[in-house]
């Protein structure tokens, strides 16, 4: 089950229904638990690949390269720019890159006429239910801030 509450944008006063996150993170413990009960590794063998992929990864996009995990999707890198934009391509330099983001594209299925059929992050049998509608776990709100007061488990954010 996914959460929304109600939220007014400042740009226009119209209201919108927004993703919310509840509870605390998953962690790398968890996630290799349930990765080592759906294949037959052990959680421990599990546990070491995930710890090394962030290396690994940041290592082939310094290269240039895209890293493409089959059921997951493509992580790249994408420059932050001071800005300072310059009148010709010849003036164009590294000096002018201040940053660098990684950017993610989910891995999508497509059908004979090229439409997106699934996507391998979005669970097509998401029921969407308005937080604070009977729950009781403490949230964040899909944007990183936390919804609740110090973060407790058993507080309503609303």
């Amino acid at each position: 089950m996914a959460f929304f509450k109600r939220t007014q944008q400042k740009v226009n006063d119209l209201w919108y229904p927004k993703a919310i996150t509840v509870g605390k993170p998953v962690t790398t413990d968890e996630i290799a638990d349930e990765l080592s009960i759906r294949s037959t590794v052990t959680r421990g063998d599990t546990y070491a690949v995930m710890k090394n992929l962030g290396a690994v990864m940041a290592n082939y996009m310094a290269q240039g390269r895209t890293v493409k995990i089959e059921g997951v999707g493509t992580f790249y890198y994408t420059a932050v720019t001071n800005k300072q934009g310059v009148a010709t391509a010849d003036e164009v330099t590294a000096a002018q890159i201040t940053g660098i983001r990684v950017r993610f594209l989910p891995e999508v299925g497509r059908d004979s006429h090229n439409n997106v059929v699934t996507r391998s992050m979005v669970n097509t049998k998401v029921f969407w239910e308005e937080w604070g509608s009977g729950t009781s776990a403490g949230g964040s709100s899909s944007d990183g801030q936390d919804d609740s007061e110090g973060g407790g488990m058993s507080q309503n954010p609303l």
